[in-house]
């Protein structure tokens, strides 16, 4: 739909002025609840062309599974059909399903508290938000084995560090550092 179309609608049925709208709109974006598309087109005028863009506005997959519920095709466990307790370490299943080596608990704890802070900073960019998560969440893949990667470890904390850093992320840069190099210094 359009913002126009929203504007009317929202007006009609909730009495919400053209600010709120907007305002509530762009909350919704910002969310990943809705996304926005531009549409270019050009109109035809009198000696020429003129170039146009539409915003059309649709509900994302996270705002359908945010109203309805989550899907029931979502592919399960990461480690599903392993006997995580026959592997002969000592795992804990953590309340988000992900399997952690109890040694590195903490760490985990941290870096999850990380990730929430990428995803609400205002100072970084879509782009970077899903590049920093992805690498968090890497990191946060390795905990769960015996001997986790230190190559890999320390190339993408590298990478966490000097984005999170430059977003004014300093103490959490402060509290997992030290965990990490105890994790890669083992």
């Amino acid at each position: 739909m359009k913002i126009s179309d929203a504007k009317r609608d929202l007006k009609t049925l909730h009495e919400l002025t053209q600010s709120e709208v907007v305002s509530n709109m762009t909350y919704l974006i910002d969310k990943g609840w809705i996304n926005k598309q531009d549409v270019e087109k050009t109109v035809k005028v009198r000696g020429g062309t003129i170039p146009s863009v539409v915003a059309w506005y649709e509900i994302s997959a996270a705002g359908i599974d945010k109203i309805e519920g989550e899907s029931e095709f979502k592919t399960g466990p990461k480690y599903s059909g392993i006997n995580i307790s026959a592997t002969g370490q000592n795992v804990i299943t953590l309340g988000d399903g992900n399997i952690v080596n109890a040694q590195y608990a903490a760490l985990h704890t941290e870096l999850e508290l990380l990730r929430e802070a990428v995803v609400k900073s205002p100072r970084l960019k879509e782009e970077q938000k899903v590049d920093v998560v992805a690498d968090i969440e890497t990191v946060k893949e390795q905990l769960a084995k015996t001997q986790p990667n230190r190559k890999v470890l320390s190339h993408l904390w590298t990478a966490i560090e000097v984005a999170v850093t430059g977003a004014g992320m300093v103490d959490l840069v402060h509290r997992i550092t030290p965990l990490i190099a105890g994790l890669l210094a083992q």
